[in-house]
């Protein structure tokens, strides 16, 4: 470290940053965690429940697109120091990605359960749902994980609102008008979609505790 003017302020101004640095490195690989164990075991899910592969080769394309935005964004974020000197607690990390990955996956096994066998929609209509879930679903934890406390606790960047904006309207323009994938009936994407936001209301519930129980500020 090199000081470049009197006195110890620049040391404390470095502290701070550092702290800063690290609790957004600590939001990433918290979300690449989640959406590793999501995409994984939704597609196996997936298999199981329709006898089909419900995301083609274009699809997992898409939503690894929207995902990187919204990753890239996050370096911008607006997080708080970190209270303590940081310390990888990497088992920790890893219990607390997997448990926000499950509970992203029951969330999009649910929609396309609903759209399966209560829509009744056919393979092609739900392969165009089981993206759009993921990506809405993405978006939730994001906004989870950013945060230590509860979501509502501090305000996002204007680069990752602008990004989650961004990846929302695409991904919408992309299932209604059928482009590159089977079109979805637009109010099944806006249901979803508001599914989203109740659905990352339920798990920042649950992640409270769990972050506190975990250690992870």
């Amino acid at each position: 470290m090199v000081l470049t003017e009197p006195g110890l302020a620049g040391i404390v101004a470095a502290i701070k940053e550092g702290r800063v640095i690290f609790q957004r490195i600590l939001t990433y690989t918290l979300n690449s965690i989640t959406k590793k164990v999501v995409q994984v075991l939704f597609l196996a899910v997936g298999l199981l429940m329709t006898g089909h592969a419900v995301l083609t080769p274009m699809l997992m394309v898409l939503i690894m697109i929207t995902g990187d935005f919204l990753g890239m964004a996050l370096t911008t974020d607006n997080v708080r120091p970190s209270p303590t000197p940081n310390a990888w607690e990497i088992g920790n990390l890893t219990v607390a990605g997997i448990i926000m990955g499950i509970g992203e996956l029951a969330f999009c096994t649910s929609v396309l359960a609903f759209g399966a066998y209560h829509m009744g929609f056919d393979i092609d209509v739900l392969r165009t749902l089981a993206f759009i879930v993921i990506v809405f679903g993405n978006q939730a934890t994001t906004y989870t994980n950013r945060e230590r406390r509860h979501l509502w606790s501090s305000r996002p960047s204007v680069w990752l609102v602008v990004s989650s904006v961004s990846d929302l309207l695409i991904t919408a323009t992309l299932a209604i008008g059928g482009i590159v994938m089977s079109p979805l009936p637009a109010s099944m994407v806006a249901g979803t979609l508001a599914a989203a936001a109740v659905f990352a209301v339920i798990l920042d519930q649950v992640k409270v505790p769990v972050f506190a129980r975990l250690r992870i500020a």
